[in-house]
């Protein structure tokens, strides 16, 4: 799938940090590491257009983040907390928000990519959930679909779909941690930005592994295609 006048792809490399990274990360996925080379054969391949490195990037007082509610209720994985929209005048919108360690401060250690990533041909690094007071998974909107970056209070530092259809991308491709979370947001964001949206499966896991099958049937309801690093799709790149 080289690009042409039809066909346009671009990868984007979900949080792929050390906080969501074993042995020492504070929101470690199984196995997250491992699936560095993976991702790195993937950014190696010459038919990408764009390529994508989104980074959580919090600041120490996120809404997500179980040290900033009161106990007892206030328990990293278990708990959650209902989160309002921050979009002017729709303050009466409510989501329920799971509560997690602290993670992906702005600045600190464990925001950084992890070394194993191969940075080299990165062409756009995207950081998201900047704004305190609502959880952003997906890099392309926050949890109620709001997208303002450039603003005092944004939640993100580009309109990833705004780059991505002035460049002309037909096709997106994700990766990266966690698949039940900010790579499945993000790919289902991908499809309804009108984007053909793939999740390549031997780049991803996620914090509940066990659930990842009820996560592909919410992926392809919602137009996502799940491919294999050796489906024809993806070796054609």
């Amino acid at each position: 799938m080289t690009a042409t006048g039809t066909t346009k792809p671009a990868l984007i490399v979900v949080d792929m940090q050390e906080d969501f990274c074993p042995p020492n990360g504070s929101l470690a996925v199984q196995d997250g590491r491992s699936i560095a080379s993976v991702i790195n054969r993937l950014l190696a391949k010459p038919g990408f257009a764009t390529r994508v490195f989104t980074k959580d990037y919090h600041p120490a007082n996120h809404i997500s983040f179980a040290t900033n509610h009161p106990g007892p209720e206030n328990k990293p994985f278990e708990s959650c907390i209902e989160m309002k929209n921050p979009a002017s005048g729709k303050g009466s919108e409510t989501k329920a928000q799971r509560l997690w360690p602290v993670h992906c401060v702005t600045g600190t250690a464990g925001a950084a990519i992890i070394p194993e990533m191969n940075i080299s041909s990165t062409d756009l690094v995207v950081h998201k959930g900047m704004r305190f007071d609502v959880e952003m998974y997906s890099v392309f909107a926050d949890a109620f679909g709001n997208c303002d970056p450039g603003t005092n209070s944004h939640s993100v530092s580009v309109d990833v779909a705004a780059v991505l259809t002035q460049q002309g991308i037909t096709d997106v491709f994700v990766v990266g941690l966690a698949g039940d979370y900010c790579v499945k947001d993000t790919a289902i964001d991908a499809a309804k930005a009108g984007f053909k949206s793939y999740i390549v499966e031997e780049g991803t896991k996620c914090v509940d592994a066990a659930g990842w099958d009820d996560v592909k049937k919410e992926l392809i309801t919602a137009g996502v295609r799940l491919v294999s690093i050796d489906d024809p799709i993806v070796e054609g790149v």
